[in-house]
């Protein structure tokens, strides 16, 4: 994936800049160690892909330091770096993952945003939630231990985002107990590393396979080329929040590119008050000192000619102030703790007759540990899960006017243990040790049938060791009657599949099933997309969902147990529109509103989370020419169902960004304040909470520097 971009036009520059890596190896690992990054290496129980990453990082380093005496070299013009009005403005604008290969904005099979690090800047995003829930289509919903992700219609609280596929530069980061893939701050990738982020709206699964139910989220990472030197960023915040970065990066004479950036995060977070647990037992509903979090994360990438190895850790500590399945409230002890990381491996390489091979062969691994205090015993989960994932995919271009793409994955699940037991005294509860197999063969093909009509289609075949096979097909016409008008009819299908803790955890009150199947959809959508003149861009989607076999939580009557079944059926249908553009006087901007309908299909009723009305609003002013900028949004939320049957009520939220560069070189500054106008609003709870609706963060503020040189 790294390499196909620079088959485009090369616009090259000399530099003759040289960094003094060895000072920066020392300052780097000096830093690591004052902070306790390194230290907690020995303590955490994630010990063999920590001492694989320690070892990548520090092979990067010697690397760097080898070649530190060659000239840097500015990157070639890398069309998959560029925001998308510099995309509107080139002749052939590309995007990459709604087809795993380049394809043209307006030709690609699906309804398409992109996120550029100047947005992130601009906006003062913070997390991959953030940068999310500025979308059209998308809203985040937080329980104060996690972030959920929900689109059109469907925003079931608790998920984890298994029904949404997130990559980080084509690798999968869902992992493969819960599926689960985390959007706050315990994203693997500091917001920061982001080059370009791209949305691909509907089903997946035709490319994907499992978790691209609703969307796939590609995000490209910076490489060495982007960084050229070294960025040291730190934030103050509401609630003692800090962050920091460091990062180093450049490329070379020889082509050869190396980033490597390691990220701290502590906040105390707030003391809340809850007022289910308003009462003088329970210190009057206030939680205090519950909602601290931790974090640290690594990152490194090294690219020379046709071969990529990156690698990516992080780990999240969370406490959890609303005392969550019944915990005892007010107790500090309640948290999670979760790890993620991975090496992954990639060759690419495009032969003399066009033929593109794409190889990816990864390691990935994940914990999670959940401390749960009931009077004062603590109760704990450890769930540990250790795959490989083996990827292939060979694409050519067919007489300029088709284009073919094969592929075929295979994942090992070495490990997908889950463990239950209490501490002090010790009782173990549930201890389930798996391995599972699963693999894949799948083909997307791209006719032009003519100059201004083509057709993508897409057939996946996934098999699983668990519940058996799944073919999903999607299904594209993309007609263009005029040069700056497309039209797109789209069917598809995706699944997601029952994962591990659904299928086998047994530790009471739950029980598993090893009888679920898959959650099935099927997706009807038409996309309108209009440029207005040069500098605005007009998007229409029209969708129709129909759900199937969702997997839902019961009490069977038999034992009074709950355990997972295959029981909902849900249709949800809408309309998304947006206007995105950029004048001449530097000022741009979007805006965009969608409505939404979504209903239980046996019973009628509106789904829990799922508001019929969202509008938003980002607007970006240059007050000092492109020294001095200030982002602004507003994002309105209708009322939501909740469990209980009420509402939560709607609400306006602003967020307020300055952003300064250029005025001191190598400086970046920017204050953010969020929920300007201190909105008070609630988001639904999921079934483990007591509070129907937990509250959401009023005004909060951010300060940060970053410093290049």
């Amino acid at each position: 994936m790294h390499n196909v971009i620079e088959r485009q036009e090369k616009i090259k520059k000399a530099d003759t800049s040289k960094l003094h890596l060895s000072e920066m190896s020392i300052i780097a690992i000096e830093s690591w160690s004052r902070r306790g990054v390194l230290r907690s290496f020995k303590h955490s129980s994630s010990t063999s892909l920590r001492f694989i990453i320690i070892l990548l990082i520090g092979s990067i380093f010697n690397v760097m330091l080898a070649v530190a005496g060659g000239h840097a070299e500015d990157e070639p013009l890398d069309l998959k770096r560029l925001s998308i009005e510099k995309l509107m403005e080139i002749e052939v604008a590309t995007v990459y993952g709604a087809s795993k290969y380049e394809q043209k904005v307006m030709e690609a099979p699906s309804s398409i945003s992109i996120v550029t690090a100047e947005d992130i800047k601009h906006y003062g995003y913070r997390t991959l939630a953030d940068i999310v829930r500025s979308l059209r289509g998308f809203i985040v919903t937080n329980d104060r231990n996690y972030s959920y992700l929900s689109t059109r219609g469907f925003g079931r609280t608790g998920d984890y985002n298994s029904r949404i596929l997130i990559l980080v530069d084509g690798h999968r980061i869902n992992e493969n107990v819960y599926d689960s893939a985390y959007i706050d701050e315990g994203f693997i990738i500091d917001v920061d590393l982001i080059e370009r982020l791209e949305v691909i709206r509907g089903p997946s699964s035709s490319l994907y396979g499992n978790n691209a139910f609703f969307a796939v989220i590609n995000i490209i990472t910076r490489s060495g080329q982007d960084l050229k030197g070294v960025e040291i960023s730190g934030t103050a915040g509401s609630f003692d929040t800090y962050t920091g970065r460091l990062s180093l990066g450049n490329r070379f004479d020889n082509g050869m590119k190396v980033i490597i950036s390691s990220s701290i995060l502590d906040s105390n977070g707030q003391d809340l008050f809850f007022k289910e647990f308003n009462n003088p037992a329970t210190n009057n509903g206030i939680a205090l000192g519950c909602d601290y979090g931790r974090n640290y994360s690594l990152f490194s990438k090294l690219s020379y000619h046709d071969f990529t190895l990156e690698g990516a850790y992080v780990s999240r500590e969370k406490g959890i102030p609303t005392a969550s399945f019944d915990t005892d409230f007010n107790d500090s002890r309640n948290k999670t703790v979760d790890e993620l990381g991975y090496i992954n491996l990639e060759y690419e390489h495009i032969f003399e007759n066009q033929l593109r091979v794409l190889v990816q062969i990864s390691y990935n691994n994940y914990k999670y540990r959940g401390d749960y205090l009931y009077d004062g015993v603590t109760n704990k989960d450890f769930i540990e899960g250790e795959w490989w994932i083996g990827d292939v995919l060979l694409s050519k271009e067919i007489m300029k006017r088709h284009k073919v793409a094969v592929g075929a994955e295979y994942q090992v699940n070495s490990k997908q243990n889950q463990e239950n037991y209490n501490n002090n005294p010790f009782e173990r509860i549930f201890d389930d040790k798996r391995k599972s197999k699963a693999w894949s063969l799948y083909i997307q093909d791209e006719f032009t049938i003519l100059n201004n009509l083509i057709s993508s289609m897409g057939l996946r075949h996934d098999h699983f060791d668990t519940f058996g096979s799944t073919t999903n097909p999607r299904l594209a016409l993309i007609y263009s009657p005029f040069e700056k008008t497309t039209f797109k009819f789209i069917y598809g299908t995706a699944f997601r599949a029952p994962n591990v803790y659904e299928l086998y955890f047994n530790a009471y009150p739950n029980k598993g099933n090893i009888d679920l199947q898959p959650e099935k959809i099927k997706t009807y959508e038409m996309v309108y997309e209009q440029y207005l003149g040069n500098n605005l861009h007009l998007t229409t989607a029209g969708f129709y969902n129909k759900m199937t076999d969702l997997i839902d939580q019961q009490t069977d009557p038999l034992d009074n147990l709950l355990v997972f079944r295959n029981i909902s059926e849900v249709k949800a249908k809408g309309v998304e529109v947006e206007l995105e553009g950029k004048l001449s006087n530097g000022i741009r901007g979007r805006i965009s509103y969608t409505f939404q309908d979504a209903e239980d299909d046996k019973t009628g009723k509106t789904l829990v989370n799922s508001p019929k009305h969202l509008a938003k609003m980002n607007l970006l002013l240059p007050i000092l020419r492109e020294k001095l900028l200030s982002g602004i949004e507003v994002q309105y939320t209708s009322k939501r169902k909740t469990f209980a049957d009420e509402y939560a009520d709607a609400f306006f939220v602003t967020n307020l960004t300055v952003f300064s560069q250029k005025l001191i070189k190598g400086l970046e500054i920017s204050g953010s304040i969020y929920n300007l106008f201190d909105k008070n609003f609630d988001a639904p709870g999921s079934l483990e909470h007591r509070q129907d609706t937990i509250e959401q963060d009023g005004r909060t503020f951010r300060f940060k520097l970053t410093f290049k040189f």
